[in-house]
């Protein structure tokens, strides 16, 4: 098995690496990709009711995107400071990834400004940790998630215009069904759904469910490691609770498909799947995807196109195919598909 990283490389037209989502997010374009027949077919997001059999089950992920981007100054030396929020840890302790000119100290106080510009939180710098990341304080009470609202920005990947927001991606970047907070970027195959396909989708004999899984900084960056199986994957939390594990089980009894919005959710079920019998789970989760893995609760996946070398693409091909997914990829591009977060998707079957 061939497990080199540039096998999962290609080149792609930056015209092709959607900057904005379509206006009607049910408007993108949906390929559906048939394993079992090897077919390739064009539709839009608006076709799914008529793509999906009575009693499939989508498995959507419910985890909110929170605004993790932080911009301020070094209070003591006035160079400016970018930051991405990670964590907070029980002691309200924040963990950040950090980036400025010079050295960061200990003890230094950095001054967090809202999209304003306007100074609305100060943080005082606590240790630094081996994975490069910072603990810091704020020196301000209050919920984590409830001060990030009042200074922090929209968490955008860099290639959509190099990470800076607009006022409509506080609303465009959020799944409609996100409901608990802690991605630091989206679940991008939930962003096609609008809240009156769902009911569509519901209408037409589909099942819905929820799972959670926290996107985490690692979920989009490149391998940098030449084979894969050397890659070390990142670890996010992730649940699956009763009332999803119930439904799974009588989707599967009756013979119907349970089907993953977004690699995300695939990555929960598929986790929750190693015990044996499958069972309600929570926890933090480091599996990774890739070829030869047997899946044992997906049946199909409603995924975006994704950047290359990267664990979402290998994760895509161990299910789809290699070669299916490579054929798919290559279509994608002559028929100038949308890429990436805010672009199109497609229907592995």
């Amino acid at each position: 098995m061939d497990s080199s990283v540039d096998a999962y490389d290609y080149e792609l037209p930056a015209e092709l690496i959607a900057q904005h989502p379509l206006t009607r997010r049910e408007d993108a374009r949906l390929m559906l990709v048939q394993r079992s027949t090897g077919g390739i077919f064009h539709y839009h997001i608006r076709d799914l009711p008529e793509l999906l059999t009575t009693g499939d089950l989508l498995v959507l992920n419910d985890s909110r995107v929170i605004p993790a981007k932080l911009v301020g100054y070094r209070e003591r030396t006035r160079g400016r400071w970018q930051g991405l929020f990670l964590e907070v840890d029980k002691q309200g302790a924040w963990k950040l990834l950090g980036k400025t000119r010079g050295r960061l100290e200990i003890g230094e106080t950095i001054v967090l400004q809202d999209a304003e510009g306007v100074e609305r939180l100060r943080l005082v710098v606590l240790s630094r940790l081996e994975d490069a990341s910072w603990v810091m304080r704020p020196q301000s009470p209050g919920d984590a998630y409830e001060l990030l609202k009042t200074v922090g920005r929209v968490p955008l990947p860099h290639y959509i215009r190099e990470g800076n927001m607009e006022t409509e991606d506080v609303r465009n970047y959020q799944t409609v069904f996100a409901s608990k907070p802690g991605s630091i970027a989206a679940p991008t195959a939930g962003l096609h759904l609008t809240k009156p396909l769902i009911n569509q989708l519901i209408d037409s004999g589909a099942a819905i469910t929820r799972v959670t899984l926290h996107v985490g900084v690692g979920t989009f960056r490149p391998i940098k490691v030449k084979n894969w199986n050397e890659h070390v994957m990142h670890s996010e939390w992730g649940s699956l609770d009763e009332k999803a594990y119930e439904q799974i089980v009588q989707c599967q009894t009756r013979g119907n498909r349970v089907i993953a919005v977004g690699t995300t959710s695939a990555r929960v079920l598929e986790t929750a799947a190693r015990q044996t019998p499958l069972a309600p789970w929570t926890g933090n989760t480091n599996l990774f995807i890739r070829p030869g893995f047997d899946f044992k609760i997906i049946d199909g996946l409603l995924t975006n196109f994704h950047l290359p070398r990267s664990t979402l693409l290998i994760l895509v091909r161990a299910f789809g195919g290699d070669e299916l997914l490579q054929n798919a990829y290559r279509i994608a591009i002559e028929e100038k598909y949308r890429f990436f977060s805010y672009g199109d998707a497609m229907l592995i079957t």
